[in-house]
């Protein structure tokens, strides 16, 4: 079996299988072989590694991966593309297809099961629309993760990354940078792509922290602290938790937080009442959870 990573290889299969992309999978499959080896170079894969591929399409990357991998996991949720699969990865004895939604599969399980219970790497070109619940689930799971290398919209990447009083921070580039370090590795336009997405893309390596270098006491509180926080950024961050947060906490009860709580809390930080959430940084969350 030849490489996938051209136009020409991935037109042939299409054709020979009658796929029809489905916008609502979000697919885009790379064609670009300088970009796959790069990902793949970027992504430290090796012989001792257990890599889940999340939307493997017609196997292009998967078959870099198997090359370099122990094992691959190639998670998958369109059926039509399986057949695809079995074909383009069957000369490779180390990958495992899984037709299924990644945010129903359980990854702790599969890092069990193929890898000892030991840190697994992450690969995947993302749909779109699914990037924010793939990342924050992996990493409020706590799958055992040594690092994430995902091909996401530019804009998404930039997101990841980006401090305080921008109008791209919010939950993800707090949750993102609370558990990795992210790193922009390359951009990717959108000529390397089948069908070309309306969109620039960036890949971006999040190397997970052995432990958070900004702890909360209560990490899933501060978590809804900054969902909340951020689910309404044009009102004051007092305004914003009295109206939005509630949560459960270590008994199972319903918390829910007054305007009061939070000015006080705000106060013994030196913080104005009439602060947004857009303004802390992520040690000024945390410092807030555990204050209320």
């Amino acid at each position: 079996m030849a490489y996938l990573g051209t136009p020409t290889a991935t037109a042939e299969i299409i054709k020979k299988y009658g796929f029809a992309f489905q916008k609502k999978y979000g697919q885009n499959f790379l064609v670009d072989a300088n970009i796959l080896e790069k990902i793949i170079s970027c992504s430290e894969i090796t012989r001792d590694d257990c890599v889940v591929e999340i939307g493997p399409g017609i196997g292009t990357m998967t078959q870099y991966l198997a090359e370099r991998a122990g094992c691959v996991v190639a998670i998958e949720i369109d059926k039509n593309l399986i057949p695809i699969l079995n074909e383009t990865l069957k000369e490779y004895d180390n990958v495992t297809i899984i037709n299924d939604d990644v945010l129903k599969v359980d990854i702790n399980k599969i890092a069990e099961v193929k890898n000892n219970g030991r840190p697994i790497k992450v690969v995947a070109n993302l749909p779109y629309y699914i990037t924010t619940p793939i990342i924050m689930g992996l990493f409020e799971s706590h799958v055992p993760l040594s690092s994430i290398t995902i091909m996401v919209q530019r804009e998404v990447a930039d997101r990841m990354q980006v401090g305080p009083g921008t109008k791209d921070y919010g939950a993800l580039s707090l949750a993102v940078q609370y558990y990795a370090r992210p790193e922009i590795v390359m951009n990717v336009p959108a000529s390397c792509f089948m069908p070309r997405p309306g969109v620039g893309s960036a890949v971006i390596r999040l190397n997970r922290y052995d432990e958070p270098p900004i702890q909360a006491k209560d990490e899933k509180k501060m978590f809804a602290i900054i969902r909340a926080a951020f689910n309404q950024r044009r009102k004051t961050l007092a305004n914003a938790l009295s109206n939005g947060l509630s949560y459960k906490d270590e008994t199972g009860n319903t918390v829910n937080v007054s305007r009061q709580d939070v000015c006080g809390a705000l106060d013994k930080m030196g913080l104005s009442q009439s602060i947004r959430g857009e303004a802390l940084t992520l040690k000024q969350f945390a410092e807030l959870s555990d204050l209320l």
